[in-house]
């Protein structure tokens, strides 16, 4: 899966409280920035990231299919 050239388009969103991660998702990269977008209108006081995630890296969970604020996967 190395060579999924889909994986390079994938991002990792976090949601920070100081050090600790509160929340740790994972999307394709419109999804993840529309998740990120509305994280950080939430959620205004908390450092939001969002970062490549590379093919091998399974960094967090992907984004549920039920509706989470203003963001719903397409």
């Amino acid at each position: 899966m190395a060579d999924d050239p889909a994986g390079e388009q994938r991002r990792r969103v976090r949601v920070w409280f100081g050090d600790h991660v509160v929340a740790d998702y994972r999307a394709e990269a419109e999804v993840a920035d529309r998740y990120a977008a509305a994280m950080t209108r939430r959620f205004a006081g908390l450092r939001v990231t969002s970062e490549p995630l590379p093919p091998m890296d399974p960094g967090g969970r992907a984004l549920p299919g039920e509706r989470l604020w203003e963001v719903a996967p397409k």
